[in-house]
């Protein structure tokens, strides 16, 4: 463990997957709908699992799942459903609550001749061996399914850790910072990989490898067995004598059919686990955590416990009949029980499916979360009778480990979460072990903790086992203060060395005080609603006011500033922890101004969502599918949760009603709102919004549509990629031209685009039936998205757009430079062949020109623009500039390591490296006029060239870097780029205008996201 803990339990950033990684057997998926938190991390590989899979002794393991026979082989191929553990994921990534809390990190020291070469074969061998770590995720009919994708070879690009000359004592000489920041880039389930990798070269021979894989690819048992064979493969592929390779163990496919076949004995099963769970209620120490909630930073507090107290709890526990977790499992109950004075409890751990033999060698997601019911004896019972209940409890959770937590969480309805929103499970305890490296022959490796500092669970207890035996609290502070949380960890701490000594204490006797629960939320004070002076409190929002009808629930409306602003959705979920249920606005509109009468005086009724022009259909709508996917007539403010809803639901609910009303809405929207009069103000202030956009797009002379219409208007230009860096500021400018304009995005980000008023086409690149729909009847079509790394996809998505256009004004593809190659240093002429090398990207890109080239003569004019690094305002060009081909820049600039760039070599005609590069809103003008200017050409959208000297500088400057700009002989080689590609077609559009310069577009791309 890495992260930093004292005797005084002093609070710390600590990531939970850097925690539970470590926990064998016993690592929880638990639920963020309303039971608990989302899927819990997983633990990391080990040859020596800690023993506490089981409340009983040793040898009495968990036994299969009942009434079911072997899972069976197949030989199916083609989509295959998602268990149910997958589609706990898949909705987390859906609902925006995913990200890098469910990424798997696995980084490890390795000091030797390591051969980069063999470990990208073994890489790419490993995942033609089980096909899990090549799966992508779409979605067909509102329900997400599975497909395997074609083997491709996994790259592992090398980075160098500190180069020579780093001063230990002021920089990140290990490269930490490089480490965290590529754990924590983002993957895309819909398009793959799940599995990526990165060496970070410390010296010729010492490197740290790190490989990330996404949680809904594998769980902890599935990492010793991937940790094995790519060890075998390893060997094999640099030459030396390979074990053999057992024979790999069921798809994963087989395994998620065969668990969905038992779905009705599943919901029987979880139906009376429900039952079992009646009548319990969250933990009352912990605050409700809004569910918009995108990242929930982890604080951990940490104590030493003495070497011989963990013996003295195994002892105890085998005069009892107990594993160490099952005493360890007493011991929260204990210390939560004198906290809150309650005597029912529910705590959540962690339990798998591995029992059977024909799953033990099975690669995938096999956890589930186990919630542990305890009616402590009453009065003030001796410790001894804690436990023997917490052991019968455990026992009777893990007796039915096979039901998924998910099919509970259905049947419990709205007990599921406590009256204030907390979920039922939202505590867990763990126990956990030291983590283990990744092996490879030759090498001597040392296990390297990746720490992403991020939160699952409000709160969890856990007691680190091993050489140097800790206590551990980590909770979300947004869930348990500071102080709580501080007192809490010292009195389960002590706790332990109590009962260890003399476990026929009362629990009076013992460690612990009742601890006060959070105070409720100041009401409203004066006549004016108390959200008003909550937002207004914000420094981010400029003006505030609140629409309270009689009839129906408030809505907020505010107006912000800066280049930091909040949207709706963060003012709201700030609210929620502000304001009390009764009190809490529906929807937080925002505004660029508040309506106001000449006397200053606020004009309701021109309020978007105002009673007056608030249209019943909305709400009956909403009313009507609530009731198609939750049965009945539901309340117009009946509670989502407590109609029965979760997460899957609140998916399918916004596609039902995005594709009802042509409104916008997210599965998030849903779990926002809650009710159907809520959801429906909410849709009733998009519809505003977007009347307000036509509106304004008409007095300018602009044609727009709201949503997909049942004729095509003449002239529309088909977008893709309408929501990526490129296809942003491409709709801006279409959008401005008066261009009518279709835009392929996927359906949870409609919204996004929904609101500039362009006819919507739901899609995805991977899904080739929805590329041909969308292109059918337009005019025009300007292909910008791209999977980057999925290049089969990215030609079969090519195919399937040309196939389907009719012919036109024209078909503009942006393609890049990379496929010019490595050619002689100096200018590239537009359209020039491709020499040298040919990396794969650019070699998909080169096929798509091809199919482009071939395929559209005679239907109508077509153009190739060839575009370099793309920079500009824009979320993803942000992440681009941090994460992609100048990743490594920016990272040592950040981390004030010195950036070392390649030694020009004018002796070679290179006497110059540097960056070609465009802004976004230039290429967008290129891309548009591209229509029109290059018809059947090849072209280049290059607005200029920055030497790597000149870029590293203002990265450190703009950064307050420390870091130094060197240049060596040895620098990475992917730096050297002497090109500079002539732009001479689209020259006038590309001409800059104010503000388009290199240094002003870094400076908006390394200042606060807007």
């Amino acid at each position: 463990m890495t992260a930093p803990a004292d005797q005084a339990g002093q609070a710390a950033p600590v990531d939970q997957a850097a925690l539970l990684r470590r926990a064998r057997r016993r690592v929880a998926d638990g639920s963020a709908d309303r039971a608990g938190g989302p899927p819990a991390a997983v633990p990391g590989p080990s040859a020596t699992p800690v023993t506490s899979g089981s409340a009983a002794g040793p040898g009495r393991a968990v036994s299969p799942a009942r009434g079911a026979g072997p899972v069976p082989r197949t030989s199916a191929t083609g989509a295959a459903p998602l268990s149910h553990a997958q589609q706990r994921m898949w909705l987390m990534e859906r609902l925006g609550q995913g990200g890098a809390r469910y990424h798997v990190p696995l980084a490890t020291r390795l000091r030797g001749p390591l051969d980069l070469d063999a470990l990208a074969t073994a890489l790419t061998g490993l995942t033609a061996r089980h096909a899990i770590l090549r799966t992508r995720y779409g979605q067909r009919d509102e329900r997400p399914y599975q497909e395997t994708g074609p083997v491709v070879p996994i790259p592992v690009p090398v980075r160098p850790a500190a180069p020579e000359g780093t001063d230990p004592g002021s920089t990140d000489p290990d490269g930490t910072a490089l480490l965290h920041a590529e754990a924590a880039r983002p993957f895309d389930l819909a398009t793959g990989p799940v599995l990526r990798a990165l060496a970070l070269r410390h010296a010729p021979d010492d490197h740290t490898v790190l490989l990330t894989i996404h949680h809904i690819a594998v769980d902890g048992g599935s990492l010793p067995i991937l940790a094995a064979d790519l060890a075998a493969l390893y060997a094999d592929a640099a030459g030396l004598r390979p074990e053999d390779l057992p024979e790999p163990g069921l798809p994963y496919a087989d395994y998620a059919r065969w668990e969905r076949g038992r779905d009705d004995e599943l919901a029987a099963t979880a139906a009376d686990r429900a039952a079992a769970l009646t009548g319990a209620r969250p933990l009352p120490l912990l605050r409700p955590v809004p569910p918009g909630t995108p990242d929930r930073r982890a604080a951990l507090h940490g104590s030493p416990l003495a070497a011989g107290t963990l013996d003295d709890l195994r002892r105890l526990g085998a005069r009892h009949g107990a594993t160490l977790f099952a005493v360890v499992l007493a011991a929260a109950f204990a210390a939560l029980r004198t906290a809150t004075g309650e005597p029912d409890l529910v705590l959540g751990c962690a339990g798998g499916h591995r029992a059977r033999p024909e799953l033990r060698r099975l690669v995938g997601l096999q956890v589930n979360t186990l919630p542990v019911r305890a009616e402590l004896p009453g009065g003030d019972p001796v410790f001894t009778d804690v436990l023997a209940a917490v052991r019968t409890a455990l026992l009777d959770a893990q007796v039915h480990h096979d039901v998924p937590f998910d099919l509970v969480v259905e049947r419990l309805g709205p007990a599921a979460r406590g009256a204030d929103g907390t979920p039922l499970l939202a505590v867990s305890c763990d126990l956990v072990g030291p983590s283990e490296p990744l092996t490879l022959p030759g090498l001597a490796a040392e296990a390297v903790d990746i720490d992403l500092g991020l939160a699952k669970f409000g709160l969890t207890l856990l007691v680190e086992d091993g050489p140097q035996p800790r206590c551990l609290l980590q909770h979300d502070p947004a869930a348990l203060d500071e102080p709580t949380a501080r007192r809490l960890h010292a009195a389960f701490a002590e706790l332990l060395v109590a009962v260890a000594a003399d476990a026929d204490r009362p629990l009076s006797e013992l460690p612990g005080s009742r601890l006060a629960a959070p105070p409720s939320p100041a009401g409203s004070v004066g006549p004016e609603h108390p959200a008003v002076a909550a937002l207004l409190a914000d420094p981010r929002v400029a003006d505030a006011a609140v629409l309270a009808p009689d009839d129906g629930p408030a809505l907020a409306y505010a107006v912000v500033r800066g280049p930091s602003a909040p949207g709706g959705t963060d003012l709201r979920a700030g609210l929620r922890r502000q304001l009390p249920p009764d009190r809490l606005p529906a929807a937080v509109t925002l505004m660029d101004t508040l309506p106001r009468h000449p006397d200053g005086a606020l004009d309701p009724a021109r309020l978007p969502g105002a009673p007056a022009a608030a249209p019943s259909a909305h709400l009956d709508a909403v009313l009507a599918a609530f009731g198609d996917l939750l049965g009945g007539r539901p309340s117009p403010d009946g509670d989502f949760f407590g109609l029965g809803g979760h997460s899957l639901v609140a998916v399918q609910l916004a596609e039902r009603l995005r594709t009802g009303t042509g409104l916008p809405l997210t599965g998030l929207d849903v779990l926002e709102q809650r009710t159907p009069r809520a959801l429906a103000g909410l849709l009733t202030t998009r519809a505003a919004e977007r009347r307000s956009t036509a509106t304004a797009s008409a007095a300018a002379g602009v044609r727009t549509g709201t949503g997909r219409s049942t004729a095509t208007r003449a002239g529309t230009v088909l977008l893709t990629g309408a929501t990526g860096g490129v296809g942003a500021a491409v709709l801006q400018e279409l959008v401005a031209q008066g261009r009518p304009v279709r835009a392929l995005v996927r359906p949870e980000s409609a919204h996004l685009v929904a609101r500039s008023g362009v006819e919507v086409a739901e899609g995805d690149l991977a899904d080739l039936d929805s590329l041909r729909r969308s292109v059918e009847g337009v005019d025009a079509v300007i292909h910008s998205a791209c999977t980057f790394t999925e290049h089969a996809v990215d030609v079969a998505a090519m195919r399937a757009l040309v196939d389907g256009w009719r012919g036109g004004a024209g078909f503009v593809f942006v393609s890049s430079v990379d496929a010019y190659g490595r050619p002689a240093p100096g200018e590239v002429a537009e359209g020039a062949p491709a020499t040298g090398p040919v990396s794969p990207y650019g070699r998909a890109k080169a096929e798509c020109e091809r199919i482009l080239r071939e395929s559209a003569d005679g239907r109508g004019p077509w153009t190739v623009v060839r575009s370099p690094l793309v920079w500009g305002p824009n979320r993803r060009l942000r992440d681009q500039l941090r994460w992609g081909a100048t990743g490594a820049l920016y990272q040592d600039a950040l981390a004030g390591r010195p950036i070392t760039l390649p030694r020009s070599a004018p002796e070679g005609g290179a006497d110059w490296y540097g960056a070609s590069w465009v802004h976004s809103a230039a290429l967008a003008r290129a891309l548009a006029g591209g229509l029109t200017r290059a018809p059947g050409r090849v072209v280049n959208a290059v607005t200029g060239h920055v030497s790597w000297t000149d870029f590293a500088t203002e990265l450190v400057r703009l950064l307050g870097s420390a870091g130094a700009v060197t240049a060596t002989e040895d620098a990475d080689p992917e730096l050297r780029r002497p090109w500079r590609y002539r732009a001479d077609a689209l020259a006038e559009l590309l001409r800059p205008e104010p503000g388009e310069d290199w240094r002003a577009v870094l400076a908006a791309m390394t200042g606060p996201a807007g």
